[in-house]
């Protein structure tokens, strides 16, 4: 390899490393001076090389929500996981199956999410979920009321670790939320555990309210997806909202 392409491979490198968000191949051009800035290809061979000197080591170069970050392997997750004082994020399911209806049926009404689930939705879920940046608003529906629009967002995509909304696990059959997470390496709090941490009646606990402890989230994530919304497979769209 020239020095010319060392030291791109070096710089991209660098910006991966120390950006908080998956950086694209424009945004990766935009670091240089509009005099000296490399060709797509390059900065593209340049990416390819990086991933493939980070094969068997315990990072990755990923591609994720249509850019490129420095991360470590999901199979290193329960060592990594000791470096973190306290509990994992712990979400509950009511929270969980709002986050998966928006997923797998976006866009949608919050009249839409309660319909499926057939309970209302708490506006505390809906503020918490868009304070995680994981859904946005993104329209109005033309009907009486318009009523706002939710859809999943590019965070969403890279918190999950996922390229696009295609990498959802099909929900072909009827299957058990731990499964599912197995499925995307995901580590998903015992709900035995949530529930024997409720104090007897408490109603808001039981109801699927918000319960979060810590925010290791790179290391310990939990999935969204539940069999409520079986039937909603189809409407997945491919939406990869910045």
């Amino acid at each position: 390899m020239s020095e010319e392409k060392q030291e791109l491979k070096n710089i991209i490198e660098a910006a991966l490393f120390a950006s908080d968000e998956p950086l694209s191949v424009n945004q990766l051009i935009g670091l240089f001076p509009e005099q000296a800035r490399p060709l797509r290809n390059q900065v593209q061979d340049a990416l390819s090389a990086l991933i493939d000197e980070c094969d068997g080591r315990g990072i990755e170069v990923k591609r994720v929500s249509g850019g490129y970050r420095v991360q470590t392997r999901d199979k290193y997750a329960p060592w990594l996981r000791k470096l973190f004082a306290g509990r994992a994020p712990r979400y509950s399911r009511a929270l969980l199956e709002t986050l998966a209806i928006v997923a797998y049926r976006q866009p949608v009404t919050r009249g839409d999410i309660e319909e499926i689930r057939g309970v209302s939705v708490s506006s505390d879920i809906i503020r918490h979920l868009s304070e995680r940046k994981w859904i946005k608003e993104v329209g109005r529906r033309d009907v009486p009321g318009h009523p706002a629009l939710l859809a999943t967002t590019a965070e969403f995509l890279a918190y999950f670790n996922l390229k696009s909304l295609k990498e959802l696990p099909p929900l072909m059959d009827k299957r058990d939320t731990f499964e599912i997470a197995r499925e995307m390496n995901l580590h998903l709090p015992l709900e035995e555990e949530a529930e024997s941490d409720a104090p007897e009646g408490d109603s808001q606990t039981m109801n699927g309210e918000l319960e979060e402890q810590s925010e290791a989230e790179s290391m310990s994530l939990s999935e969204p997806t539940v069999s409520a919304i079986e039937e909603t497979r189809d409407s997945a769209g491919e939406r990869e909202a910045s």
